[in-house]
């Protein structure tokens, strides 16, 4: 007789954002303390961020406090160790709660994830590989004994952050480093940041710039010839601070490498999967869009009259949409990150980008139901969903995927093949 097997949340007291999947002891632990940080302090604080346009400090005091600026920082390094699945789902529950927060925390993780676990799978040189340990073990050390927080500038306003063009920001090689000049616009964490894990190209003097020649370099944010400006008062995700940042002749020595020459271009060409990580922030926002309606609809939100629209057969049809919708994109989600891998098969990553346009297209589709299906009051600020609404139109507009260069890469790799013009 074949016995049922036990739930995969069955030591878990709630279903996570990811859905209900066989988590691993370390997944359940990580979930767990995700789950209540975004229940006891995250949501809570949300519109403060939101009405401020201000960085969420507190929440990430608590997230040094739980291990979670290390949490993709192999153990070897002091790291909580947790490898690509388990960063996207617990990316998502915190997106649940919290979307700048999540989405903030994304550019610091991607710094250690992208020199940790993915660089691990990048060909390098023997030289290489050596350089990238001696250094990593610089910028690990920094997260996990001083706490310091990455951000990771990435946009210039031109094709660069799409891959489809060198970058503007400069780094030309001297004596003991690098000398870096440009400008990076929506560079979440100003201010915030110790570190910016910037983008750019080597400056080799031949007037050839090469996207081959783009560089990963950390700078520190006491940098002589770094500066911060612009207003920040955007539409949504508005805790993210994500101002402007100017390099003027800014000196960093060697050691800020996070990669070696040339393994940045590499490693885009590899492990396209890095560029998904956007994705759990708009997840946790459909589910948190989804978990609203119902509790609404039950008349169980606290601190509003316990009014009950359940028996609406409108409303019962307008849920039944939200979670077809939510459970299809839980399963795309789920799948691209069990399959996340460097060098994908043709189908694995027309998949992948299947489930980004499918996740950062659904929140909002989801938030624009919720809306229409709880009524005018739920455009009141001192209720979530619009502050969800906002901060999900906000996903398909984020470079290097957006939602138009997502349907462009998904025609035009399917319908020709490597090599093909």
């Amino acid at each position: 007789m074949n016995m049922p097997l036990p739930s995969a949340t069955s030591t878990l007291d709630f279903t996570p954002a990811v859905g209900d999947m066989p988590f691993t002891p370390l997944q359940r632990e990580l979930l767990s303390t995700a789950h209540r940080l975004g229940r006891d302090n995250f949501a809570a604080r949300a519109a403060q961020w939101d009405r401020e346009a201000s960085f969420p400090f507190a929440n990430y005091d608590d997230l040094r406090e739980a291990g979670f600026l290390k949490l993709c920082v192999p153990t070897a390094h002091g790291g909580l160790g947790a490898d690509y699945p388990t960063y996207m789902m617990v990316a998502a529950e915190i997106g649940r709660f919290c979307g700048a927060t999540a989405l903030t925390w994304n550019m610091h993780i991607c710094s250690t994830m992208w020199t940790g676990v993915l660089a691990d799978g990048i060909p390098m040189t023997d030289e290489q590989r050596s350089e990238h340990a001696a250094r990593r073990e610089l910028h690990f050390g920094r997260i996990v004994n001083d706490g310091a927080l990455y951000a990771q500038p990435f946009s210039e306003g031109t094709a660069a952050a799409a891959g489809r063009a060198p970058f503007g920001t400069s780094a030309k090689k001297v004596d003991g480093g690098w000398l870096i000049n440009g400008r990076k616009i929506w560079a979440s964490l100003s201010g915030a940041a110790d570190y910016y894990g910037i983008l750019c190209t080597e400056d080799k003097g031949d007037d050839h710039p090469d996207a081959r020649d783009t560089l990963y370099i950390s700078v520190p944010a006491t940098a002589e010839g770094l500066s911060i400006s612009g207003d920040w008062d955007p539409m949504g995700m508005r805790g993210t601070v994500s101002r402007n940042l100017t390099f003027k002749d800014v000196f960093v020595t060697d050691a800020e490498q996070l990669m070696p020459r040339g393994i940045y271009f590499k490693g885009a060409q590899t492990w396209p999967a890095m560029f998904f990580t956007l994705a759990p922030t708009y997840l946790g926002l459909a589910n948190a869009a989804y978990d609203f309606t119902v509790k609404y609809l039950r008349g169980e939100v606290e601190g509003e009259p316990p009014v009950q629209r359940r028996q609406y057969p409108t409303k019962q049809i307008a849920v039944a949409q939200m979670r077809i919708q939510l459970e299809s994109m839980k399963s795309l989600f789920t799948r691209a990150i069990t399959e996340a891998r460097p060098n994908p098969t043709k189908d694995q990553k027309l998949r992948l980008y299947a489930a980004h346009h499918s996740v950062m297209e659904g929140a909002n589709d989801i938030a624009r139901l919720a809306i229409r299906t709880c009524g005018g009051q739920s455009m009141l600020k001192h209720l979530p969903l619009e502050r969800l609404y906002r901060d999900s139109r906000c996903g398909a507009l984020m470079l290097p995927w957006t939602a138009e260069l997502i349907v462009d890469r998904m025609g035009r790799e399917t319908l020709y093949e490597a090599g093909e013009q």
